[in-house]
């Protein structure tokens, strides 16, 4: 079997997203060609799991302290640029092809007439999901800015959709839970929006991620450049992370149990949806703006437990080599089969009682 498959790149999601499925694909004895776009090739880190992928520059998102410059973007976009990097991909010879919200592999699938299978979060907006922020215009980008035929959504609860469980690595570290040590990574701020706020609070541990050269060390406050294996390790050793309202990151945070406080990317609808699922789920808290006092009210909150998600690359990569995305229905109630019954049956009836005592 040959795979063509298309990964957005714009923050990092997405890319570890990518990683857990080319895992599989290797494991499975499965070729993958990647095409990614996003960002500059250089700005890319950890790739060695994707061999020679194909990288474009695609259409991102300016975003300055948190909100995105529509404007920006629009005046920032290179449409002509977009059009002869869809004309340079080559669709012909596969067998399936995958798209993870990634515009160019995606529109030159659809000009040539392909079969493309969905496989993101960004999917799972298709159906009737909690939302915010959502609007006709809003729905259409969703829809087309990165266009497939078969849209298989990712989500924490399937709300009785076409949606599977979150794609989770299997992790080798071990899950700590230091008391008072949190992970703070908010790719879309400045760290002068989040460190005076953090600063409030010696006696707790911060470790933030952000684009820095090297890592600092200032009393409570640690500050850490991108590094796949240190951030891993400060997840699995922290009590609770803040982060913005992605699905990756809070995906990982859930499974392992850690204490959540996210907050949404201004005038972005996914992550402001993304904050209400929490909340409605109970599975976390929401904010629309990082304050003292929002910290101070978040950090005496207990844990909550661990939802154990089951490995649904792996089952995906055994599914597509069975039946090249056929019988999907069956699929799926077999994988929301294998989380605790009362994590996949019970949670409906919990969303009123949750919101009221989660959101902040």
């Amino acid at each position: 079997m040959k795979i063509l498959y298309g990964v957005q790149g714009t923050g990092n999601g997405h890319v570890t997203r990518a990683r857990i499925m080319a895992k599989a694909f290797a494991e499975a004895g499965v070729q993958v060609d990647w095409v990614f776009s996003g960002r500059p090739r250089a700005d890319f880190f950890d790739m060695e799991a994707f061999g020679d992928f194909q990288c474009y520059r695609g259409l991102t998102f300016q975003v300055k302290s948190g909100r995105i410059l529509y404007f920006k973007t629009a005046m920032t976009s290179n449409f002509r640029q977009l059009k002869q990097d869809i004309n340079k991909v080559n669709v012909e010879g596969y067998d399936l092809i995958i798209n993870d919200f990634e515009p160019v592999s995606a529109w030159a699938a659809k000009r040539a007439g392909k079969k493309v299978i969905g496989l993101s979060h960004q999917n799972s907006f298709y159906y009737n999901i909690p939302k915010k922020g959502n609007n006709i215009v809003i729905d259409w980008f969703m829809r087309n800015f990165a266009p497939v035929t078969q849209p298989i959504g990712l989500h924490w609860h399937h709300f009785n959709q076409p949606i599977l469980p979150p794609l989770i690595e299997p992790s080798h570290y071990a899950n700590e839970s230091l008391a008072k040590h949190y992970l703070v990574y908010l790719p879309f701020s400045e760290l002068a929006d989040i460190e005076p706020q953090l600063r409030c609070f010696p006696d707790y541990q911060f470790y933030i991620y952000q684009n820095v050269p090297a890592a600092i060390d200032d009393g409570h406050i640690h500050i850490r450049p991108f590094s796949r294996e240190g951030f891993q390790q400060d997840l699995h050793r922290c009590e609770g992370v803040i982060c913005s309202a992605g699905f990756e990151l809070p995906s990982e945070s859930i499974q392992l149990g850690k204490k959540l406080l996210v907050q949404a990317v201004a005038g972005q609808m996914e992550q402001k949806s993304n904050a209400l699922a929490l909340s409605q789920l109970g599975y976390g808290s929401a904010t629309n703006t990082l304050s003292e006092d929002i910290i101070r009210r978040w950090l005496p909150l207990a844990k909550p437990n661990p939802i154990m998600y089951p490995n649904v690359a792996k089952a995906v990569v055994e599914w597509l080599m069975r039946t090249k995305g056929e019988n999907f229905a069956e699929f799926q109630q077999t994988m929301w089969s294998r989380i605790p019954q009362q994590e996949s049956n019970e949670i409906p009836m919990l969303l009123a009682k949750q919101t009221a005592t989660q959101e902040i």
